[in-house]
């Protein structure tokens, strides 16, 4: 590409502000190794501070894709470095402390983090209709989605826009009676992004206290698969006050899943139990038939020693359900697959237990 496609993507760029430093994004030095290949594609990598606002990416992305001749956007995302300052002399390395508590926020209610150990079991699935299941129950609900390399929530609960900011504070969107915050509302839908630690951290952080969240109940978190950096900078920034571990019957299922338990023992956070997705189909003549095998949910929570919370069958029309913004528990709550989210969700309250105490405010 030219030097006029180039000058065109730099002027988009400086018309993205940011309200911190009350500049522009280029001239703030956000944006680094800015290339363009022939075929329209741009890419950069874009310094996101500890103070700035995480929807300058979504912002900076929208910009450079609205300028003629540019087929893609790739955006990497990584923390300024901060060097020392000039003359100074490195300090001896103290000895490692032992890192403290997680804050309790009390408006967040109860934090149940809902994990995985892979990819591909429903996970988001479950956090989404478990969320709208409490809200019925007349609780008031959010979910955080922390699925930084994975957005689902947004598409499962049909809200795509940013979200509005008022007095500093983001203001989170709703659907069905949930209250939803997501990094798929700051970057474009499918729109690729490398997210590593500090960012992620980051992300994590502004999203439990910069939004505007009001008093919750429940605060349902849905974490990306594994054990990563986000179920880390989750555990060290907000007390959890349990997990639930969310599994397929296939017994190569469970190893995965074990690992992601264990590493929320380590940090401290309970396991409540596990939820089995995907467990058998219900044919037409109403018998079960066991399409992934069977028992490896079952198997888990003997090895965890926790309960197995409930097991999900497949549904006809389900995944249509979610991509339309309905989860089974609204777009078809006669159904076997929302009866069994629906007492899940009872056993969740049961366990963890319903409204939270407000604070009185000072």
């Amino acid at each position: 590409m030219g030097n006029k496609v180039e000058a065109l993507v730099a002027g988009a760029l400086t018309n993205v502000k940011n309200p911190r430093v009350d500049n522009d994004v280029i001239s703030a030095g956000m944006v680094e190794d800015l290339q363009i290949s022939e075929d329209g594609v741009v890419s950069f990598t874009f310094l996101l501070g500890r103070g700035d606002p995480a929807t300058l990416v979504r912002e900076a992305r929208t910009a450079v894709r609205e300028v003629e001749g540019v087929s893609e956007v790739k955006v990497k995302v990584r923390e300024p470095e901060s060097a020392p300052p000039q003359g100074s002399r490195p300090q001896q390395q103290a000895a490692p402390q032992a890192p403290p508590p997680p804050p309790q926020i009390p408006n967040l209610g109860h934090v149940v983090a809902v994990s995985s150990g892979k990819g591909g079991v429903g996970k988001s699935t479950v956090s989404a209709n478990l969320a709208v299941a409490l809200a019925k129950m007349g609780l008031k609900v959010g979910i955080m989605d922390a699925d930084i390399y994975g957005p689902n929530i947004p598409r499962m609960f049909g809200r795509d826009e940013a979200p509005p900011v008022k007095n500093n504070r983001i203001i989170p969107l709703e659907a069905h009676g949930v209250k939803l915050m997501s990094l798929g509302f700051m970057i474009e839908r499918d729109a690729p992004a490398i997210w590593r630690g500090p960012i992620i951290m980051k992300v994590v952080q502004q999203f439990l206290n910069d939004v505007e969240w009001g008093q919750l109940d429940y605060l349902i978190v849905d974490l990306p698969p594994g054990t990563g950096d986000a179920q880390l900078s989750l555990v060290q920034s907000v007390k959890v006050k349990t997990s639930i571990i969310v599994t397929t019957p296939q017994e190569v299922a469970i190893g995965d899943a074990l690992r992601g338990a264990k590493m929320f023992e380590k940090v401290g956070v309970p396991v409540l139990g596990v939820v089995e997705n995907m467990s058998y189909l219900i044919l037409p003549d109403g018998k079960k038939m066991e399409v992934f095998s069977s028992g490896g949910g079952e198997k888990l929570s003997k090895e965890l020693g926790v309960p197995l919370l409930g097991q999900i069958p497949l549904q006809a029309g389900m995944t249509e359900l979610a991509d339309g913004g309905n989860p089974v528990v609204v777009g078809a709550p006669d159904s076997d697959a929302a009866k069994a989210i629906e007492d899940i969700a009872k056993g969740v309250k049961k366990k963890v237990g319903g409204k939270s105490v407000s604070l009185p405010v000072v």
